[in-house]
């Protein structure tokens, strides 16, 4: 064979070595699985203006939370609720010994009674006196005297009833009631033990309102005003708030708090929560919340052209409402596949 021959034969050899490594890499990196149209609606990529926002963290507390606690010194009697337990406005939480109580209930009222008693009794010589002062039976002196002594009378009389008034006071510190309808989230105290004034009882908590309180610059507070909707998340669940007010707060700061309703429970009190505030509009690309699809950290869509769909991952800015901000991965006019509820 001659040397020109050889080097024909190794080229060749070559050329086929090079073809084979080619064939294996195309192997393993195929192109995107693609799979039939699904019958699924589709939205077609917007570009479009969205109010700018800018995200301010918080955290959704209760409106409305106590701590309930009595100006008793008493043993407790009852526990009458367990924690998580929804109470109504006025239920009876805990009750404390009153026996003390109600002995010197019924020392008053007999003072009451007493009082009562002189009293009728001073206003009825006063009338005598009045009359025979009238008639020139009596002096003066004895008319003034009977005066005074009503006049003691009727301040005895008010003194017991004070006296009456505020044993009642006390005595409705003996049962600890839930000052408004909620869930009892901390009881502090069991049968037996010895209950004293401004120690903790129980705690009770409203969550069917939240406030989410953010702290921002001035520029991010300038032009928001009490009454004014915007959007927030709530542990990664979008919901919709009101401004309650904008105030100064430490520093430069200023304090936007917002209240987001959650009768249904939907929202539990004391998650993190970030309010997404207006700062103007920008143009982006965008698409409705229900397209997106997630796995792990990733987000993306599913992609139709023509009669046949892929999944394609992309990357998103903020939300606003029921739309996405697309930074990357989509295109204007492209069609996008709207999930149903629990679709992934």
């Amino acid at each position: 064979m001659t040397n020109s021959s050889l080097k024909s034969l190794l080229t060749l050899t070559m050329v086929l070595a090079v073809a084979a490594c080619g064939a294996g890499d195309a192997h393993e990196q195929p192109a995107p699985t693609t799979t039939p149209a699904s019958g699924a609606p589709t939205f077609a990529v917007l570009d479009t203006l969205l109010p700018a926002v800018t995200s301010a963290d918080g955290v959704a507390t209760p409106m409305r939370e106590a701590t309930l606690s009595t100006k008793l010194m008493a043993a407790v009697t009852e526990v009458l609720v367990q924690e998580g337990d929804v109470v109504r406005a006025g239920q009876l939480l805990v009750r404390l010994d009153s026996r003390d109580l109600s002995a010197k209930s019924e020392q008053v009222a007999a003072s009451v009674a007493a009082a009562e008693a002189m009293y009728a009794q001073a206003n009825a010589h006063a009338a005598r006196m009045r009359a025979l002062f009238a008639d020139s039976a009596a002096p003066k002196a004895m008319l003034e005297a009977a005066e005074a002594s009503l006049a003691q009378a009727a301040s005895g009389l008010r003194g017991a009833k004070a006296a009456g008034a505020e044993l009642t006071a006390v005595e409705s510190y003996a049962e600890v009631r839930a000052p408004f309808a909620g869930r009892v989230t901390q009881r502090f105290v069991d049968v037996g033990a010895f209950a004293a004034p401004g120690a903790p009882l129980v705690s009770v908590q409203d969550a069917s309102s939240l406030r989410v309180t953010a702290h921002v610059a001035p520029e991010q507070a300038r032009g928001l005003r009490a009454g004014q909707r915007v959007a927030v998340s709530i542990e990664g669940v979008d919901a919709s708030a009101t401004i309650e007010g904008v105030v100064p707060t430490m520093g430069s700061l200023y304090a936007v708090n917002a209240i987001v309703a959650n009768r249904d429970g939907s929202h539990l009190a004391g998650s993190a929560a970030a309010l997404q505030l207006p700062t103007g509009t920008h143009r982006v690309l965008a698409i409705p919340t229900d397209a997106l699809i997630t796995e792990g950290d990733m987000v993306g869509v599913v992609v139709r052209v023509g009669d046949t769909e892929a999944r394609r991952w992309i990357r998103t800015g903020v939300r606003v409402g029921g739309f996405v901000e697309v930074t990357a991965g989509l295109k204007a006019g492209d069609l996008v596949v709207r999930r149903t509820t629990g679709a992934r």
